[in-house]
């Protein structure tokens, strides 16, 4: 199966495991994905995620989070750069989605990093995605 771009692919598969309900979500591994799922953990986003090396390429398990009457972390998670049309911003460009609540996350020279923490560095980048 040939994919043309995998992070979209890794967002709707969390998009439809929240929609579903699953507590968590498997989704094929690369080091670009296993950035942003580190950032959305340490953002609060999701409990936790997990790098099993299966195969070839391998798995993340990603543990969906929610709260105690079932309302998800995640209320929107969407691609922003894609392959056919790639979004850079500057330091003082990077989107704050919902006035600060949401995160964007920015791929720069300095490695994955969420927005906020680009725009502390001074660094701007490819606009990935955002989660609110």
């Amino acid at each position: 199966m040939s994919m043309t771009d995998p992070i979209a692919d890794m967002l709707s598969r969390i998009r439809n495991a929240i929609q579903s309900r699953h507590d968590r979500v498997d989704v094929p591994a690369s080091n670009l994905k296993v950035e942003i799922a580190r950032i959305l953990k340490e953002q609060g986003f999701i409990n936790n995620y997990k790098k099993i090396d299966e195969g070839l390429q391998g798995t993340i398990r990603i543990s969906l989070k929610y709260a105690n009457d079932g309302e998800p972390a995640i209320h929107g998670i969407e691609r922003i750069s894609r392959p056919g049309r790639r979004i850079y911003r500057t330091k003082t460009e990077i989107p704050r989605p919902l006035g600060g609540l949401g995160l964007s996350i920015v791929s720069t020279s300095r490695g994955v990093l969420s927005g906020d923490e680009a725009a502390k560095t001074g660094i701007g980048g490819e606009v990935l995605c955002q989660v609110w």
